[in-house]
């Protein structure tokens, strides 16, 4: 449910944008057989620029495990490559932790449904800018999180809410829900399944905002300030942005630019 602003500079070069929400199909074959996307099969080039975004963080790292030698760079936003058991840790967190109640068919949806979509899309952008992990309480669901008159965050406008409500509006939500959040068993819980050394050898960029409520997941800041994270990627850069929350692409989307268009600059191939 992230979204990337419309960019005011263009990124040149072979830049291979991993979707996990369009491709389900294709992504389900690609991480049970490790076969090459066929989306990207059609494109004209040696090698590519993966670029995620949370769940596409997972995605593009399980592409470069698989086919290294299609891959000039990473670049991923808001979730750093993590080793495979990593969400096992998930499994202390609370009943109430907003990816188990997602994860349970019918929950999110009946929660949803006593809304309508601009009003979900305004929670959502608001429980995900703060820097809490969402999580309900016995007699709550996640949508009972947000204050009915809680602001929206400063960037995010009503111009975007009202062109992303009519999107959901439009589509529904079965499958965000469904990709990433029903299917870590059989597509993104353990992407690097059959690799004997989880390491990924190309240059990686890390762009993850101070305030990002993903820091509170279990092991997480330990995991990445201590530098274990470069343990499995090496070639590791990592970029904090003071004050910079879950949608830091969103909230500083110049800064965030440039520093992709500098890394691609930097590693040309």
């Amino acid at each position: 449910m992230k979204r990337l602003r419309k960019n005011k500079q263009s990124v040149d070069g072979n830049v291979c944008a991993l979707s996990a929400r369009r491709r389900q199909k294709s992504l389900r074959r690609f991480f049970l057989e490790k076969q090459t996307p066929p989306y990207c099969g059609s494109i004209i080039c040696r090698v590519v620029f993966v670029i995620g975004k949370d769940f596409g963080a997972i995605v593009g790292y399980a592409f470069s495990l698989f086919h290294p030698e299609k891959v000039a760079g990473v670049i991923t936003l808001g979730v750093p490559f993590m080793p495979p058991g990593f969400f096992k840790s998930h499994q202390a967190l609370p009943e109430g932790f907003y990816m188990k109640r997602w994860k349970e068919p019918g929950r999110a949806e009946a929660d949803f449904g006593r809304f309508d979509a601009k009003t979900v899309v305004k929670n959502i952008y608001i429980m995900f800018s703060r820097s809490e992990m969402p999580i309900a309480g016995e007699n709550q669901e996640i949508m009972d999180l947000v204050d009915p008159s809680a602001p929206l965050p400063s960037w995010f406008t009503e111009e975007d809410l009202s062109a992303y409500g009519d999107l959901y509006r439009k589509s529904g939500f079965q499958t965000p829900l469904q990709v990433p959040y029903r299917s870590f068993a059989e597509n993104v819980g353990s992407p690097q399944q059959g690799v004997d050394d989880p390491k990924v050898e190309v240059p990686a960029l890390f762009i993850m905002g101070e305030e990002d409520y993903v820091f509170k997941f279990p092991r997480m800041e330990e995991y990445l300030k201590s530098g274990e994270v470069k343990t499995y990627v090496p070639n590791l850069e990592i970029i904090y942005l003071p004050q910079g929350c879950h949608f830091v692409h969103e909230q500083f989307p110049d800064k965030v630019n440039q520093l992709i268009l500098d890394f691609l600059t930097r590693n040309k191939y």
